[in-house]
């Protein structure tokens, strides 16, 4: 297993039993101590899962004991790092099968408690999931704490598509009664805060972009909007930006306007991976005012089935005067990633302006001794 999944072994479990022994004294801790044996071969979540799953057992499928030791070992600041993810579960696990209000409300404000630790924005979200009124309640509160962690909980947690995290889908469906607490956190003094902001927008933007857009013009409008606002707007609309999304991109000041884009150069028909892609390619102001042009280009990578599926990446923005012309040159890699698998045949390449794309140039991708179709 990677290194990233050694963050919940056995070094981090004996020092989170000590942490607990010295918080409850009167438990053997045994589930906890033989956990970590069961642990190789898993990646992280799943160690996670099952640690929650001994932290249950120790503390006897009991709720409000878990809360009062939990508590009592916050006391310690060396009650933290990543074991504190199966903490948060297991209180969580245990708040829900305890089946009363009480439990479930007091689940949220534990993790509200423990979140400055490690973010409780995983464990929350099977909260979320059996009583979202009372969550999303929980949520507007926190984004008026004091603490920046716990702000941020309040927008991280809630995300419609927060990666690793169990989907809410409740969540899609309610996006205007999440954003007061965006409302809230757009100006906050943390970056760290306005990030998750960010972010949060960005998922509303795959379900709601007409929201999202809305959201962002009022957002950007007022003599009162500050430079962490306005990264929040860019930042918030960079999946419409990369979908040629024209509202999106008038807001940030790349309007519709007559452009001339040339054909992509290729520097080579065939790639073989590992390698690189040159192009290059001519865009020309059409128009008759000056205009600024957000400048992409689209990779038709080629799938496993023999279709293709189009990524996005920034190439440049610039100001060209009426009848003025401008060559961006780029060098794309084909390097094997643990995030995208090569696929041999062929490929396209396109270069979009203000949303508008290009006709495609066309070429092969050979893996290993494959051959391109």
């Amino acid at each position: 297993m990677g290194a990233f999944d050694e963050f919940i072994g056995r070094r981090s479990i004996d020092s989170l039993r000590d942490e607990l022994i010295a918080a409850h004294p009167g438990a053997a801790w045994s589930a906890l101590g033989s956990v970590h044996a069961s642990l190789d071969g898993h990646a992280l979540k799943a160690r996670s899962d099952l640690v929650a799953l001994a932290l249950a057992e120790d503390l006897e499928g009991d709720y409000a004991l878990a809360a009062s030791v939990y508590r009592s070992a916050l006391a310690s600041p060396a009650f933290a790092g990543w074991t504190i993810w199966p903490v948060t579960e297991s209180a969580v696990t245990l708040a829900l099968a305890d089946g009363s209000q009480r439990a479930f409300d007091d689940a949220l404000a534990l993790l509200a408690e423990l979140t400055p630790r490690l973010s409780s924005e995983f464990a929350v979200r099977r909260l979320l999931i059996a009583d979202l009124d009372r969550g999303l309640e929980a949520a507007v509160g926190w984004a008026e704490s004091d603490d920046e962690h716990v702000r941020r909980l309040a927008s991280e947690g809630t995300r419609p598509y927060l990666p690793w995290a169990v989907r809410v889908p409740s969540l899609i469906g309610r996006s205007r009664d999440v954003l007061p607490i965006l409302e809230s956190l757009r100006d906050d003094p943390a970056e760290y805060v306005r990030r998750s902001v960010a972010n949060h927008l960005n998922d509303i933007a795959r379900h709601d972009p007409g929201l999202v857009v809305d959201v962002a013009r009022r957002w950007s409008t007022g003599p009162d909007v500050s430079s962490g606002r306005r990264w929040i707007v860019r930042h918030g609309l960079r999946t419409l930006v990369k979908k040629g999304d024209t509202a999106a991109l008038s807001l940030l000041g790349f309007d519709a306007v007559d452009v001339v884009i040339s054909p992509p150069m290729l520097t080579t028909t065939r790639v073989d991976v590992p390698g690189e892609l040159g192009f290059e390619v001519e865009v020309r102001n059409s128009g008759d005012a000056s205009a600024r042009f957000a400048v992409d280009y689209v990779v038709h990578y080629r799938k496993a089935n023999g279709t293709t599926s189009p990524k996005v990446f920034k190439l440049a923005t610039a100001t060209l005067e009426p009848g003025e012309s401008r060559r961006f040159v780029r060098t794309h890699a084909f390097r094997p990633l643990t995030t995208r698998v090569h696929h041999p045949g062929g490929h396209a390449l396109q270069v979009q302006v203000n949303g508008r794309l290009s006709e495609p140039a066309t070429f092969d991708v050979v893996v290993g001794d494959s051959d391109a179709d």
